[in-house]
């Protein structure tokens, strides 16, 4: 047995330079300590420090053998030294795990795991099974080394682009640009996706008491006595500010027209009190649609009522995210309620009323009790009596109603 007095002594000394030895230096210290300390050096090293025996002596025979400089510029150990790698071992592991992983329009359709999670602990009894052994940790290590990592679905596929896509956006860029060299209001507008009103769980975290969560209802079942909140919004693109109707209704034109009309009522014709036109941006689909027959005819009682010429042009089919109102007032909106139950309409109306940016946002918000009927056909006659004029470029998203 090694001197208890020598093994806590090298044991003090290794951990003073165990930091800053790489793997190398470490196992030629370890060895000169066990040469210097004579017969049992080698116990009492290995005692003191938890290196292996064969690592010692391993370095012994390096120190001995001046093999030093054999081992090479940045190499810790002799060519050839250490345990093969499981690629060297099994050399098809890769090209299996990469044919268990690709994407099913590259891999074999047969492929046992096509239709299964691919977990690393699935993938690794796929490959055991297939006769290369290898552990999951090891399967993530390799998946890693051959530039797999995690990933979530994106959505970023907007389905078939139409031909007149960036021209419409250049069209929208130029109408905004011009109605605001002459101070005409210009908005975006659209529906914020609809609430449940109550208990129910709100996504995101808030600051709470520790251990204290605000306790709410497990499943997302609609209260009928409490309903939903159906949120249209109003974005004034050179104010930066912002009008929200918070409907309990149904999401017609008419909710849509009503909520333009209460924006101007309320901060429009205070904010350009010498317009005479206003331009509104739409997505092509929704309360708004670019096909809305009933839209076109909410459109002209709106301005037979404001007394403006209504020009809207509409965002083209599946481009709704470049909508300024969704990433300059809605996702804002949606930060300010993070992680709280929306447990009445007013607390719905009063969080949408407190959110404010850093650039200046302004929001107000006001409860819409009033009931719109959902399905309302429009006749050929209706139709007839609006006065639109369709623009030269995409007519059907771009069109000017002027009041009676």
């Amino acid at each position: 047995m090694a001197d208890p007095g020598v093994v806590s002594a090298v044991r003090e000394k290794f951990q003073v330079l165990d930091p800053i030895m790489d793997e190398r230096v470490r196992r030629h210290w370890a060895a000169s300590e066990a040469l210097a300390l004579g017969r049992g050096g080698t116990s009492a090293i290995c005692e003191a420090t938890g290196i292996s025996r064969t690592t010692i002596r391993s370095g012994i025979a390096e120190i001995r053998k001046g093999a030093k400089a054999d081992v090479g510029p940045g190499r810790m150990r002799l060519p050839g030294g250490g345990r093969p790698s499981l690629t060297q071992m099994h050399r098809r592991l890769l090209r299996d795990l990469e044919r268990l992983v690709a994407p099913t329009t590259r891999g074999d359709p047969q492929s046992p795991l096509l239709w299964t999670l691919k977990s690393t602990r699935k993938l690794s009894d796929e490959l055991s099974r297939q006769g290369s052994p290898v552990s999951p940790r090891t399967v993530a290590a390799l998946l890693h080394e051959i530039g797999y990592s995690l990933q979530a679905n994106r959505k970023a596929r907007e389905g078939t682009s139409h031909p007149d896509r960036n021209a419409q956006f250049e069209y929208i860029n130029q109408r905004v640009r011009s109605f605001q060299r002459r101070k005409q209001p210009v908005v975006s507008v659209d529906t914020k996706k609809k609430e449940l009103v109550g208990d129910f769980k709100n996504g995101g975290r808030e600051w709470s008491p520790k251990g204290s969560p605000t306790r709410v209802r497990t499943h997302d079942f609609q209260d009928p006595e409490m309903g939903k909140a159906i949120p249209y919004g109003v974005y004034d693109l050179t104010a930066n500010e912002g009008w929200v109707s918070v409907g309990i209704d149904h999401d017609t034109a008419r909710f849509a027209t009503a909520t333009l009309k209460r924006w101007w009522q309320r901060m429009g014709s205070r904010m350009y009190p010498h317009a005479n036109e206003l331009l509104v941006t739409a997505d092509s689909g929704g309360s708004n649609s670019s096909r809305s027959r009933l839209w076109k005819v909410a459109l002209q009682e709106l301005a037979n009522h404001i007394g403006l010429k209504v020009s809207v042009c509409h965002f083209p089919p599946g481009t709704s995210k470049w909508n300024k109102i969704e990433h300059r007032m809605f996702c804002h909106i949606t930060e300010n309620w993070r992680g709280k139950p929306l447990l009445s309409h007013e607390v719905i109306v009063n969080l949408i009323g407190h959110t404010t940016t850093r650039a200046g946002l302004r929001v107000k918000a006001q409860l819409d009790r009033s009931a719109y009927e959902a399905g309302i056909k429009v006749t050929d006659e209706e139709l007839d009596a609006v006065q639109i004029k369709k623009h030269k470029f995409q007519g059907v998203w771009n069109y000017t109603i002027s009041p009676h």
